[in-house]
């Protein structure tokens, strides 16, 4: 091994080699486990959240592979459907094109390019994580097998009744001119205006007046409505009103939607350009009136005065308008949230247009007859009521059975030439065909009686949303539908559906809670209606049960992760980080330019700067991919988020230095060739005692991994690496180890190179690039084979190590000994290299026969003279005194330290032991208390006041015997 710990060269040397050698493929025996890969969009790249969530899936999949899992870690990226697009045009632009003056296939034949030139940057950054995924079998959510899938799904439930075409009211980017889901758009604070406008009664000098954040909407009102408990115009009720700068006329409605409090009590409805108002102009019958083209101008269903106006524009000539009129009654000042895509930083405007649904509410059987239960949402709730899917924090089951009980129809249509197109056909008089591809759609049309298409058929040219896909990601990227082997682009085999349907269902699905409507409910609805579903509707005999159906047997929902000081990552705020630059470290110049290259603002580009050189003065030094890896699993709590602190992750580094030099030590003191156990060398107590804790140890990382506790996981790996093993386990095995020829030394060096090699195994799936390079060190002087690797070992045995309480007990008394000498030498400032003279007072039997024992490792250890008691009756010397038990453990000062020091540092000390035995004292004082703590609880407290009453009376004897010095 080298002197220190490089990550760089070790990293770049052994990814390569476990991917090459097939380290991460199922080994195709051993019980399955599967985990699926959140597909992340193929213009994407890593940033914090993804290294975070990886890192969790990385863990469990690697300790289950050394458990002997038939493991497989399914991977791939998802197609992307507007921000590919909206990069490839960008692309255009800049080369004076847009995607019309390409054509259709042209443009999309352009995308493959760019997706095969630059789409993998992120599966090539994630490696850089270490991250052991079978990239054999990536997928991609437009190869063509998934795009079987895609196909298969929709045409099924088409014709099952359960996808229609409507016009529906939906989010729409005017700048992109397509639908954006809900998740696709930021609602953002903005300052406002609230406009008053007066809206006359037809029939009567009265009038209403109504409060509106959208002027230019009230030329789509078809109603005003007010509360029907509002005393203040229950007479206005049924009565028409004149719709300002119109020739038109509408109604007063009464719904109980209407907040009386807010604004004037009264509400214009535009059905057309609001949800809540469809929604009431639906109960109502209202006809709701369209008043914008697709990108956001005015059209011809407006007074001819504004027809052509931009949103904006128009909003200022129709207050104009309306002060002139006299209608304009007030203008206040007021906060709004405005949606805003995320695509393209336009505000989405709610739109009546037609588009593609999937419904979510309708009863019919799986095979499309009516009268069965509710399709698709019905069996997703049960299997989470019913304990099939468990959410880890229980507590996001609710937000996901909450979502679906009040689920409404998904629009899976899109206005994008990037996508799956949607397999449906018209013919030249608008009649609908819809299948596989045209034969399949003419063929069924066909033998269903519909009739004969008109002319050439046209395919829909619209492409569906990329969450339909994604939605399928559990079956779709194991081969479903296909009969037989799918083979990617070079021929090789990335799925086969007879042989890795074994991974359905898979383990866990690691995910955030921001997507549990959008993907993790959408994969259970569609798992449990396609997983095994045969063309005649009915299930392979694996997939009878609908518990076997299900996507994920448990769902566990990831933290999000901020900055050091609990605020959201965001370029504009200069607070992100890039993994890779934690990883690899960066300058702090070239950490200023790209944090602010994207910024077009000067005055938040300055902002940005002035804390990147506040908060990074030296950039950004390497720590590592592991120490990075450490840092995530120590944080992984089950909070809902955690703040990343980058001195943390320095902390992490220091830990993997500690175990680098820990096992250079160790194998520094091996002899040459295999290290076998000594014959009939009884082990120390020394051994004995790190065996238990090991023990101990690996049946709490059991335990913390089971719950999902990687928090935990990486605090009990922690401290026995760090505590037990190279502070105290090395340290005592010194005194061995310094006659060479010993049995015992023979035994201490076994013992440190086996629980070497085992801790190295526990700590893999955590930190797994210096475990591998440190253990193929380790592994042939214990007669390993280290060919197969560390990840092909096999996963500590926790009930196969041995625990020996009594060893431990007298372990845990001479730690507690040294350590009093220790916190002595310190706290009087004696230098560590100057032999202390210590006496002994007190004790019990035990304490004698451990002294005599342990005499060796006191004296080599506390750098002290042999300990000597003191003979009964002989006064006691002014001395430094750490009490353990009832034995005194002295330091005599003479010669040593500053009296006047010692007596303070006393002082201190009582002071402190008062204080706890006056908690404890109150705390059992308390009848409650007694009564109702657990039994141990109270016996804990028992014990501290026996430990702090003999602890403060041998420090107030010395205390006394200083006073008088």
């Amino acid at each position: 091994m080298e002197k220190s710990f490089e990550p760089r060269p070790i990293e770049s040397k052994w990814y390569p080699h476990w991917e090459t050698s097939g380290a991460f493929r199922p080994r195709g025996h051993g019980e399955p486990y599967c985990i699926l890969l959140p597909p992340p969009n193929v213009t994407g790249t890593l940033h914090m959240g993804h290294a975070f969530q990886q890192t969790m899936m990385d863990i469990l999949i690697r300790q289950h592979r050394m458990r002997g899992f038939d493991t497989l870690w399914q991977v791939g990226t998802d197609h992307a459907g507007i921000a590919t697009q909206k990069i490839v045009e960008n692309q255009l632009a800049a080369e004076g094109k847009t995607r019309q003056d390409l054509g259709r296939e042209g443009f999309v034949a352009r995308v493959w390019q760019w997706k095969e030139t630059s789409g993998s940057t992120i599966t090539h950054q994630m490696r850089r994580l270490g991250l052991a995924a079978d990239w054999s079998r990536e997928r991609f959510t437009m190869d063509p097998g998934l795009s079987a899938a895609v196909r298969k799904v929709f045409v099924e439930w088409y014709r099952a009744g359960l996808i229609y075409r409507g016009k529906r009211l939906v989010n729409w980017d005017p700048e992109l001119k397509t639908a954006v889901s809900d998740l696709e758009v930021d609602n953002e604070e903005r300052d406002g205006f609230l406009w008053s406008i007066r809206y006359p009664v037809a029939d009567g000098e009265e009038s209403l007046v109504v409060a509106t954040t959208r002027p230019e909407t009230m030329l789509g009102d078809v109603a005003v409505a007010v509360h029907p408990e509002d005393e203040r115009y229950a007479h206005l009720i049924g009565k028409m009103l004149k719709l300002p700068l119109t020739d038109r006329q509408i109604p007063v409605i009464a719904d109980a939607y209407v907040d009386r409090e807010f604004g004037t009590g009264a509400v214009k409805i535009t059905p057309a350009h609001d949800f809540n108002d469809y929604a009431i102009g639906q109960r109502h019958g209202l006809a709701p009136i369209g008043i914008f083209t697709l990108d956001a101008h005015l059209n011809d269903d407006v007074p001819p005065a504004y027809r052509g106006l931009e949103r904006y524009e128009a909003r200022k000539r129709i207050l104009a308008d309306l002060e002139a009129a006299g209608l304009l009654v007030a203008t206040q000042p007021h906060k709004l949230k405005v949606p805003v895509s995320q695509r393209s930083g336009a505000v989405v405007e709610p739109m009546l247009t037609d588009q593609w649904f999937v419904d979510l509410t309708r009863d019919v059987q799986p095979d499309g007859r009516p009268g069965g239960r509710q399709a698709i949402t019905r069996p997703a709730l049960d299997a989470v009521r019913e304990g099939h899917i468990r959410f880890v924090p229980e507590n996001w089951a609710a937000t996901y059975t909450q979502w679906l009980e009040n689920i409404q129809d998904w629009c899976i249509s899109r206005q994008l030439w990037w996508g799956h197109q949607i397999p449906a056909w018209y013919d030249e008089a608008g009649q609908l065909y819809v299948g596989e591809d045209e034969a399949d759609a003419r063929a069924w049309a066909a033998a269903h009686g519909a009739p004969a298409p008109v002319g050439a058929l046209r395919q829909d040219e619209d492409v569906l949303d990329t969450w339909f896909s994604s939605a399928l990601w559990p079956f779709s990227t194991m081969g479903w539908p296909s009969e037989g082997p799918v083979t990617n682009e070079r021929g090789e085999i990335v799925a086969d559906w007879r042989q890795d349907q074994r991974f359905l269902p898979s383990a866990v699905l690691v995910t955030g809670f921001d997507i549990i409507f959008f993907w993790v409910a959408r994969m259970v609805m569609s798992s449990l209606y396609f997983a095994g579903r045969r063309g005649d509707g009915s299930y392979e005999p694996r997939f009878a049960r609908a518990a076997d159906r299900i996507p994920f047997r448990e769902v566990y929902i990831n933290a999000i992760v901020r900055d050091a000081e609990g605020q959201k990552m965001s370029k504009s705020k200069g607070n992100t980080l890039d993994p890779l630059d934690l990883i690899d470290g960066i300058e702090l110049e070239a950490l200023v330019e790209k944090s602010t290259r994207s910024l077009l603002i000067p005055q938040v580009r300055e902002k940005v700067e002035k804390r990147i050189r506040r908060d990074y003065p030296e950039g950004i030094k390497p720590i590592g991919a592991d120490a990075l890896r450490f840092t995530f699993t120590a944080l992984a709590g089950h909070s809902r988020t955690i703040n990343f602190d980058l001195k943390r992750a320095e902390g992490y580094k220091a830990f993997c230095n500690k175990l680098w030099n820990a096992a250079r030590f160790v194998l520094l003191n091996l002899p040459e060739g295999r290290i076998a156990p000594p014959a009939d060398a009884p082990l120390t107590d020394a051994e004995r005692w790190i065996l238990t804790r090991l023990k101990y140890t690996l049946a709490a990382v059991d335990r913390h991994l089971a719950e999902y506790r990687f928090d935990l996981l990486a605090q009990a790996l922690y401290e026995f690496v760090w505590n037990a093993y190279c502070d105290w386990c090395l340290e005592l095995a010194k005194p061995a180890l310094a006659d060479r020829e010993t049995a015992a030394a023979a035994s201490t060096r076994h013992t440190l190179l086996v629980v070497l090699e085992t801790v190295l195994r526990a700590l893999h799936p955590v930190i797994p690039f210096i475990t591998e390079e440190i253990w193929q060190a380790v592994a042939p002087r214990l007669g390993i084979d280290p060919t197969p690797g560390i990840l092909g070992q096999s996963w500590p045995d926790a009930a196969a190590l041995t625990e020996d309480a009594a060893a431990s007990a007298r372990i845990e008394w001479l730690q507690a000994v040294l350590t009093g000498i220790r916190r002595i030498r310190a706290e009087m400032n004696i230098a560590p290299n100057r032999t202390l003279p210590l006496l002994l007072v007190g004790g019990d039997a035990h304490d004698h026969e451990r002294i005599a024992a342990f005499a060796a490792e006191i004296t080599f250890l506390g750098r002290t003279e042999p300990p000597r008691w003191l003979a009964a009756g002989t006064p006691e010397p002014a001395a430094a005194t750490a009490v353990v038990g009832t034995l005194k453990v002295l330091i005599p000062l003479a010669g040593l330290i500053d009296l006047d020091a010692e007596r303070a540092r006393l002082a201190k000390e009582i002071a402190r032991l008062e204080s706890e035995l006056r908690k404890s004292e109150s705390k059992l004082a308390k009848p409650e208390f007694v009564a109702h703590a657990p039994p141990a609880v109270v016996a804990q407290e028992r014990e501290r006041v026996v430990a702090w009453t003999t602890r403060l009376a041998a420090l107030r004897e010395q205390a006394d015997k200083l006073a008088n010095a």
